[in-house]
């Protein structure tokens, strides 16, 4: 896809949602909006800053990729799809305010940035998470890419920073000057907010934070180094917005992990299965050696690479998956068009340690049963990685019905789930 067209849908966007916005009442007028972007951790990030302001009492709604929450209703906001294209987005923002809502949190992707998907929406507050390598099928360079997630702290009037990202410098200099710059950090101390001491335990994580030289201790159930990171931002984010420390407190211990986010799927079987939505290098690498650390035996590593997205971060899976998990199942993910053993192959390709075991299986029903019946061991770790909370996938232009939890409970069971086309 050339950037050539891509002008002429971003121009088409932008008079869709100027449109849209008129036509149902101009709804980001009434309610303040917080955006979230980055690689990785935008939906936790973004679904942690609407429980903090919810849990305040205040009324809330949320757009993320596992859909929409308005009131106490959710909505599905359509396959594989995080903003919504800006008459769609629009709509949900008008039922926000039609339910009442103050606030509305968006998690914004770089293709909803680029395409002018949230036009007609000013955003009070813009949250960073991370800028890694991602979609560069779409949009082509590093640099274009970086631009885009930019786009999101154009004219907001605070930008929530994460220090320790190699883009913290770059996304400064793109924020207008009358902006409010707030940094978090875990590895540097010269931030706003700064991760002092972290202690993990088995089901909650303790966070002792220093803010304008005092210390606040937090608790969380969201495991992991990079979920800290998550909650530093989605703290910061609401301490600008007035909600006070007491609510975030409250909210943070209350506060589950979600759908397809390393969740654990109990079994008798003596060895751990976990999901997760890791479907980039960061992500793969950060879920990876998080499980290692818990693991007593192997870690085993189920995923695959889209088709017709980001050819160049395929060797760069197989590579992290070949350095952290002691066996990797090569299988499919939204082959779409591709051959899904021309991706499995390209994967295989960054495999550098080649201590590892190397399983290829392009059907991803058969390639879990297989990992679970067949590998796994007591004490292992098993990770289904890249599609998470998904409830399809893809092959020709075509989604099928399709849930990794389903094909897991399946394999528990001796049996393989099979995609039905």
């Amino acid at each position: 896809m050339t950037r050539f067209p891509q002008s002429f849908k971003r121009i088409a966007h932008k008079i869709k949602g100027d449109f849209a916005s008129y036509y149902f009442g101009q709804p980001s007028k009434k309610l303040k909006f917080i955006g979230v972007t980055g690689t990785d951790g935008k939906s936790t990030t973004a679904t942690l800053i609407y429980w903090i302001i919810r849990e305040a009492n205040k009324k809330v709604g949320l757009i993320t990729t596992l859909g929409a929450k308005i009131g106490d209703k959710n909505y599905d906001t359509g396959f594989h799809v995080t903003t919504p294209e800006p008459i769609a987005l629009q709509k949900f923002l008008s039922k926000m305010v039609k339910a009442g809502c103050k606030y509305a949190v968006l998690e914004v992707t770089s293709h909803g940035l680029d395409q002018s998907r949230v036009a007609g929406i000013n955003f009070d507050v813009g949250v960073l998470t991370n800028i890694t390598h991602e979609h560069l099928d779409y949009h082509k360079t590093w640099q274009n890419y970086r631009n885009a997630k930019a786009l999101l702290f154009k004219e907001v009037k605070t930008a929530v920073l994460n220090r320790d990202d190699s883009s913290f410098d770059f996304i400064v200099g793109k924020i207008s000057k009358n902006a409010t710059i707030i940094s978090y950090a875990i590895d540097r101390s010269n931030v706003d907010y700064f991760a002092t001491h972290i202690d993990f335990a088995k089901d909650v994580s303790s966070i002792t934070l220093e803010v304008k030289e005092k210390l606040i201790y937090l608790k969380t159930s969201l495991p992991g180094l990079y979920n800290v990171s998550n909650t530093l931002a989605a703290v910061a984010a609401c301490r600008n917005l007035g909600i006070e420390w007491k609510d975030i407190k409250k909210a943070l211990s209350s506060f589950k992990p979600l759908e397809g986010r390393l969740e654990k799927v109990n079994n008798k079987k003596g060895f751990g299965v976990y999901i997760d939505f890791a479907h980039t290098p960061n992500a793969l690498e950060k879920v990876l050696c998080l499980v290692r650390k818990s693991s007593k035996g192997r870690v085993i590593a189920i995923f695959g690479c889209a088709g017709e997205r980001d050819i160049q971060k395929r060797p760069m899976m197989g590579h992290i998956s070949s350095e952290f998990a002691d066996v990797s199942v090569f299988t499919a993910e939204d082959p779409r068009s591709e051959d899904v053993n021309k991706i499995i192959m390209e994967i295989e390709q960054g495999v550098r340690n080649r201590k590892t075991k190397i399983y290829k299986i392009p059907d991803r029903g058969r390639a879990i049963w297989y990992a679970i019946n067949k590998i796994a061991q007591r004490g292992d770790t098993v990770v289904i990685c890249g599609k998470g909370h998904e409830k399809s996938m893809a092959y020709k232009n075509v989604e099928y019905p399709w849930s990794d939890r389903k094909a897991v409970r399946f394999a528990l069971e001796g049996k393989a789930l099979k995609l039905k086309k």
